[in-house]
Order: structure tokens, then sequence, then C-alpha cells
């Protein structure tokens, strides 16, 4: 019995060292020196103060600030810890009321906006997480913020095309703005 015991047992200790400790601590290395940056967590500092991350959205309520995406995280927006969708579908009650609120609160931040409202300003993405928005739902904010800031509509335009990344590898996805950064940038032209 302890012919069959006792190689099994040291292969469980030695796989066990090479799989949860090993390999775990090499991948972190790797990772550190590679790409420290995003080992780090994609921080954004000001300052020398954390002020957010760039794969994670935050929620801007006040009118001076472009406003992100809605958050269907659980128990507040952008928890990073319950990354989740809504799982509400089109036709859902509960779906239509939400929108139909963002859409009143955008509406009544900036009552003179005619313009149709962007979806990604009234719908959670999939993670519940994203820290961009399209830039049709930035230009759509463009109007409010400029007034609320003083400042030319011009200058907030301008703002917006200098934070619009680019399609990753030049064809993946959309082009987009980060909401953190335009807002850490606006702070900065007009406190």
């Amino acid at each position: 019995m302890s012919n069959i015991l006792r190689p099994a047992l040291v292969s469980l200790v030695l796989l066990s060292a090479i799989t949860g400790l090993v390999y775990p601590v090499a991948v972190t290395g790797v990772g550190k020196l590679l790409f420290p940056q995003q080992a780090a967590g994609s921080l954004i500092t000001e300052g020398g103060k954390t002020v957010g991350s760039e794969l994670i959205g935050q929620s801007f309520t006040s009118p001076k600030y472009f406003w992100g995406r809605p958050s269907a995280t659980g128990p507040m927006a952008n928890n990073a810890g319950g990354s989740s969708g809504s799982n509400q579908g089109p036709l859902n009650p509960a779906l239509v009321d939400a929108v139909k609120g963002r859409v009143e609160a955008l509406r009544a931040a900036d009552p003179g906006n005619t313009q149709p409202v962007p979806a990604d300003l009234v719908t959670a993405s999939a993670s519940g997480l994203d820290p961009h928005i399209t830039i049709a739902a930035a230009r759509y904010q463009a109007g409010r913020v400029a007034r609320e800031r003083q400042l030319p509509v011009s200058e907030v335009l301008r703002l917006i095309d200098e934070h619009t990344e680019g399609r990753d590898l030049g064809l993946l996805g959309e082009p987009r703005v980060h909401v953190l950064k335009l807002n850490l940038a606006l702070d900065k032209t007009r406190p």
C-alpha cells in the first residue's frame, strides 16, 4: 500500500508547489517586468494620488462633468467586485423604466438639448464597468459641460477630440472617449 501512496503524495506536493507557487510567482514577475503599469491595475494618478483606473468606469453626477455609461453592478455603481450586466431584455418593464428615467435625467440636466440621446448614456455595458463612451455621447454632453464650466463649446469639443481613443490595433472596436481622463483634462482647463 505504501508503494502506491508515497508516489501519489510526492506528486501531489510537487505539483501543488509548481502550480500553486512557482508558476504564479513567475507569471506575476514577468508581468511586472514587461508590463508594470498594467500589472499594477492600470491606475491613473494625479499629483501623486490615485484617482481611478483606466479599466473601470466611475460615476459622475455633477453637470460640470461628462457622465459615463450607467452601471449595472451591485450593491453600488462601478463595483469591480460585482461586475455583471443587468440581464434585462429590451421588453423587460424594469429596463424600459430605467432607460426612461435616465433619458429624463439627461434632459433635465440640459433642457435646451434636443438631440437624440445616445444609447450608451442610458444603457449599461455587459460588464457594468465600461470607462468609455462613444464620441456621440461625449458630443451630446458638450454643451452642458461648456455652460457649467463657462467655457466655449469649441474648447470642450477640442478636449473631446484630444481624448478620443482609436480602434484597438487599428481595426477592432469603435473610437471612444475615456470619461475619467476627459474629466481630469477639464479640471486642468477650468476647475
